[in-house]
């Protein structure tokens, strides 16, 4: 296997390009499922995955797939997303008349469309992808809504920065490997663990205040949640998965105690990973 291939979804210049770079060298994949399928076989060292961005909520599609493949969760990061209006140099604003991205990212920039209204938000595969088809095809009229690092690959003039409607606009990602491979994954980049989380999933019985009992494993012991998702289980309906994540590391004791008393009425339980953040 190539040491340290860290797959991603996207063209070169994509965000999560960026999350990728701090873990390895970047082998980019066309879809998310290609990039797990790519850990699962062990054809790159790991991969980095949006699980939620700070406006648009959570990547569902991901948690699913956490659950569908057997990788660990072994760091997080952050990546602050700046969104830049980026045309051929020879472009102009007020000629143009088309700007292509990815639909999260036009609709994080409603306001910069409300004011520019010859510019007409188109939907395209990725934001470095329309950054991509944008220099490919020649047109001035035409815009992409992308990275700086991404107009700076294809060729690309800056016209505008910071677009997104709100300055806080961030993605967390995951970084994750083949669950038997975690213990030699040598990443660029060590995490930080001197405060770690720890990511888990689990199923209740229908019973009445199976949710509760299950929150008060954590709230008795005073175990941090951080947050809590639920997806339908997909196997019968109006069942879920409950994916939370909390400070501490699975081998704590008063973490173990928590997961041992959470096994004593769930359904299921799986531990997707404790891990620490690369800054």
């Amino acid at each position: 296997m190539t040491n340290r291939l860290v797959a991603y979804q996207g063209e070169p210049g994509a965000y999560s390009e960026i999350a990728a770079l701090r873990f390895g060298d970047p082998s980019p994949f066309e879809t998310f499922d290609e990039a797990f399928h790519a850990v699962e076989h062990r054809t790159v060292s790991c991969a980095v995955i949006p699980i939620e961005n700070s406006l648009g909520g959570s990547i569902h599609h991901n948690y699913d797939l956490l659950m569908q493949h057997p990788v660990r969760i072994v760091a997080e990061t952050f990546v602050k997303v700046e969104h830049c209006l980026l045309g051929l140099p020879e472009a102009s604003e007020d000629a143009g008349d088309k700007v292509l991205s990815h639909p999260q990212a036009l609709s994080q920039c409603r306001n910069f469309f409300s004011v520019h209204k010859n510019l007409k938000p188109e939907v395209a595969y990725d934001t470095a992808g329309s950054a991509k088809i944008i220099a490919a095809e020649g047109n001035p009229a035409h815009f992409a809504i992308a990275s700086k690092r991404a107009g700076e690959l294809y060729g690309l003039r800056v016209f505008r920065e910071n677009l997104a409607d709100e300055e806080w606009n961030i993605t967390r990602f995951f970084c994750i490997a083949h669950e038997e491979h975690t213990a030699g994954l040598d990443l660029k980049t060590k995490p930080d663990t001197s405060r770690q989380k720890t990511s888990i999933v689990f199923t209740l019985p229908n019973e009445q205040g199976s949710l509760f009992k299950a929150m008060a494993t954590f709230a008795l012991r005073e175990i941090d949640m951080t947050k809590i998702e639920s997806r339908p289980s997909r196997m019968k309906a109006f069942e879920y998965f409950f994916y939370v994540d909390f400070t501490g590391d699975e081998n704590d004791p008063n973490i173990r105690n928590a997961l041992t008393h959470l096994r004593e009425f769930a359904t299921m339980v799986k531990v997707l990973g404790s891990y620490g953040i690369i800054a």
